[in-house]
């Protein structure tokens, strides 16, 4: 059985941050980081599994707001790399949340100096700026809202609100050093965000090529191939439900009960496999026994 965990473990850890290599989350000892571990973010940043399901529905969400997308279009190789973009942009969530705060500082420093070079025009003539404090915020409320979800939907349905809400308040921190500006802060103020935000998405061809080149992406091997379509049928399924229909992509009521069983019923596997991802080892840090 420890034979099967470590492979399990390796096909997990490949796609994550840690794969990179450039983060050491075990020291230095003590280091709480940006969060600390009585944080809710902790918490919910912890899980792979619904971070991944999370983590592609906020990648289809953000594709619908054009001069997101035109910025990602232009100067991501993500069409060539998408593991590539995986694996950095696990290492920047995860970093900024498990690692210790100079290694949260360098991402945040790092990301903000990139965005700097991230400048062009969209198709509809409008320009964009990747450090474009709206733009920020968009990028992160797509990013967060999904992650709340998949952690309601596939880890913890009891999460209280008043966590819910911290949660929200304290990852805007994250957003808010990168620049964005006006970051909601609770739930009510994410549903209301993302209800006026509605009238400025679309879906066009760069998005459903977006969402074909997710859907055709190789899994890592021939045994993670099955998982990794219903983790992408999971994140369409995350979607509210207007952006399914932006898309094109509504699940059947059979589907959506179909994808979310599978879900449950692979996701203790890899809970069972995974014990040395970021979580597992900040908490060796930290000092605290194993989680």
């Amino acid at each position: 059985m420890e034979v099967i965990r470590r492979r399990i473990e390796s096909q997990v850890l490949s796609l994550s941050g840690i794969a990179l290599g450039q983060i050491d989350f075990e020291n230095p000892k003590g280091d709480p980081g940006l969060f600390g571990p009585d944080s809710v973010c902790w918490r919910i940043h912890g899980d792979f599994t619904s971070m991944l399901i999370g983590g592609v529905s906020a990648l289809l969400l953000q594709a619908l707001h054009p001069l997101a997308l035109a910025g990602v279009w232009d100067h991501s190789n993500f069409r060539d790399d998408l593991l590539g973009r995986l694996r950095r942009t696990g290492q920047f969530v995860s970093g900024t949340t498990f690692a210790s705060r100079a290694d949260a500082d360098w991402l945040i420093d790092k990301v903000k100096r990139i965005h700097l070079q991230v400048v062009g025009t969209a198709p509809d003539g409008r320009p964009y700026a990747a450090s474009d404090p709206d733009l920020l915020t968009w990028v992160h409320v797509a990013e967060v809202h999904s992650f709340m979800q998949a952690h309601l939907r596939y880890l913890n349905p009891r999460l209280s609100t008043a966590d819910q809400d911290r949660y929200y308040a304290e990852i805007a921190l994250v957003a808010e050093r990168l620049g964005a500006r006006d970051v909601p802060r609770s739930r009510v103020e994410i549903d209301a965000y993302l209800g006026a935000m509605q009238g400025q998405l679309l879906c066009d061809d760069r998005s459903r090529e977006i969402l074909r080149i997710l859907l055709a992406a190789p899994a890592p091997s021939a045994l993670a191939a099955p998982v990794g379509k219903l983790f992408l049928l999971a994140g369409i399924d995350l979607l509210p439900d207007w952006a399914q229909a932006l898309l094109d992509q509504q699940m059947t009521p059979v589907r959506s009960r179909l994808t979310r069983a599978g879900v449950h019923s692979i996701a203790p596997v890899i809970r069972w496999a995974v014990r040395s991802g970021s979580l597992h080892r900040s908490r060796i840090r930290m000092g605290l026994p194993p989680y």
